[in-house]
């Protein structure tokens, strides 16, 4: 167990969460869980993503996410956020903006390309607003239009 580890509670939709987020990021597993009976269902989890512990719970309808807590996704390159973010819409989340996407189970999700980063770290304010307004009109970041955002300010 890690010192501080993020606990997701869900409504009753942990075990399909799982098994979602193990099979979509890579160095992810599950360590244990606790069934409500012998071949009950999963109430409670700890599992790891892309390498991150979480513990998770079925913790009823009295909890809900909202976008005050995303999961930041650190994508090598454009190749990597096409990936996941295919794999999120086609398990149907739904797009938002800015690389935003929230899944099926209801947590929000940024997918964000290693190169924006790079690009808003620059020390020409004038590039980085550039790259930040580019941004802003995009739902799935492409990184080929922020560079251009940025060669062209």
């Amino acid at each position: 167990m890690h010192k501080v580890t993020p606990f997701l509670m869900f409504n009753d939709q942990l075990e399909a969460a799982i098994e979602f987020y193990t099979a979509t990021f890579p160095d992810s597993r599950v360590l244990n869980v606790a069934r409500t009976g012998k071949d009950g269902p999963i109430n409670s989890a700890e599992f790891v993503v892309g390498g991150q512990h979480f513990m998770g719970y079925n913790g009823g309808p009295y909890f809900s996410f909202s976008e005050g807590v995303s999961l930041f996704v650190d994508c090598a390159d454009q190749a990597e956020v096409d990936e996941y973010w295919d794999k999120l819409v086609k398990a149907g989340a739904t797009p938002s903006q800015c690389g935003w996407i929230k899944d099926p189970f209801g947590l929000s999700w940024q997918i964000v390309p290693r190169r924006f980063t790079e690009l808003i770290r620059d020390a020409d304010p004038k590039k980085v607003k550039a790259v930040m307004d580019a941004m802003m009109t995009m739902v799935k970041l492409d990184v080929a239009g922020l560079e251009r955002a940025y060669h062209d300010a």
